[in-house]
């Protein structure tokens, strides 16, 4: 079975797309199949950066209105087979893997965002998955990062500090 790439981001907290932005796309997602955004994206213009690509996105707590009409709070994208849930997250970040988890029923993996921290392991056979966030700031202790996916027979995550 070939592999998909998939580009995973989340919590970018711009009002429209930044050179670094655009130099980490460039870079890391060139060669990604599909980008899964996992909310806070802010504006619209913001996903311009991807518009050669295939992106699924879910809106998150800090999104305009915009974004909140335009996208769900939750999604599931099928690659290969697998099905993977995308959401953001919401609340206190402890106890956010128990909250997302109940979320989605038969998925394969889960991506999400909000706690501005990565996450990459197995829990229950359901790969549990944020790529941090890409705004720096004191959410993420000054750590910028980003995530791919590889599905293919099995999914595996990478997790890309910035």
């Amino acid at each position: 079975m070939r592999v998909v790439k998939v580009g995973i981001i989340s919590d970018t907290h711009m009002k429209e797309p930044s050179p670094f932005l655009r130099r980490v796309v460039n870079e890391y997602f060139r060669d990604a199949e599909i980008i899964l955004h996992a909310g806070d994206i802010t504006t619209p213009q913001v996903l311009d950066v991807f518009s050669d690509k295939e992106i699924r996105a879910v809106c998150g707590n800090g999104d305009s209105y915009e974004i909140e009409r335009r996208y769900p709070e939750k999604d599931i994208v099928e690659i290969n087979g697998k099905r993977i849930g995308l959401i953001h997250g919401r609340g206190f970040p402890f106890g956010i893997e128990r909250r997302i988890r109940s979320s989605f029923t038969d998925v394969d993996c889960i991506v999400y965002g909000h706690t501005h921290h990565p996450v990459n392991h197995m829990k229950d056979g359901c790969l549990l998955f944020n790529p941090g966030s890409f705004s720096k700031g004191i959410a993420s202790f000054f750590r910028r990062s980003i995530g791919l996916l590889f599905v293919g027979d099995k999914i595996e995550g990478e997790i890309i500090p910035l």
